[in-house]
């Protein structure tokens, strides 16, 4: 898959987890509390007790696919519930990937990343509310910006975090039923020494 392409295969995989309804669940165990950490860029999620880890099904780009270049790779992928499990409720999802800051032309802040994830969201009816700002966590700057869409009677909620670190674009993204539970799943996100789980 072309790295141009990442953040709206992201989106897209998470819309379709968001309501999916499936009577061929898989039969999966909740996932214990624990911690992704990433030592190579300094940061860690904890995820919530009984969040199901889709990381492997979600895929990575392709390895050497590019002649040993940076690839675009999804680094977490977690969901309230199994995306396969019959409900009509939002599935809550984190979705952490990284590209190369190579994949997009005269990107020089993370704040530029907002002008082709806009462009994509917007095509899959995600609209992006006001322009990208910045936040704080844990003493590193981020570009945020928030996004969402009416589906029947539900609002989606989508936030989106990035940080530019050597080299790579670091996407965080948060989709929840409401502004709330979106700020509650990004307090989980930490850099440098991470709090027990």
């Amino acid at each position: 898959m072309p790295r141009r392409y990442l953040c709206g295969y992201l989106l897209l995989l998470c819309q379709l987890c968001v309501y999916q309804t499936s009577a061929r669940a898989r039969p999966t165990e909740p996932a214990n509390p624990q911690v992704y950490r990433n030592q190579a860029s300094g940061f860690c999620y904890t995820i919530l007790y009984g969040w199901v880890d889709r990381t492997k099904e979600m895929g990575e780009g392709p390895e050497g696919a590019d002649g040993g270049k940076p690839h675009s790779r999804v680094l977490l992928a977690v969901f309230e519930r199994p995306p396969q499990a019959q409900s009509s409720e939002l599935n809550s999802a984190v979705i952490i990937a990284s590209e190369p800051v190579t994949a997009y032309q005269g990107l020089k802040t993370a704040a530029d990343y907002f002008g082709p994830l806009a462009e994509v969201t917007s095509a899959h009816g995600l609209n992006m509310q006001g322009e990208p700002y910045d936040v704080v966590i844990s003493n590193r700057h981020l570009a945020r910006g928030d996004f969402s869409k009416q589906v029947a009677k539900t609002t989606i909620y989508q936030s989106t975090l990035v940080l530019l670190d050597k080299g790579s674009v670091l996407s965080f993204t948060f989709i929840a039923e409401n502004p709330e539970r979106v700020s509650n799943l990004i307090e989980n996100l930490q850099f440098g020494a991470c709090r027990k789980s």
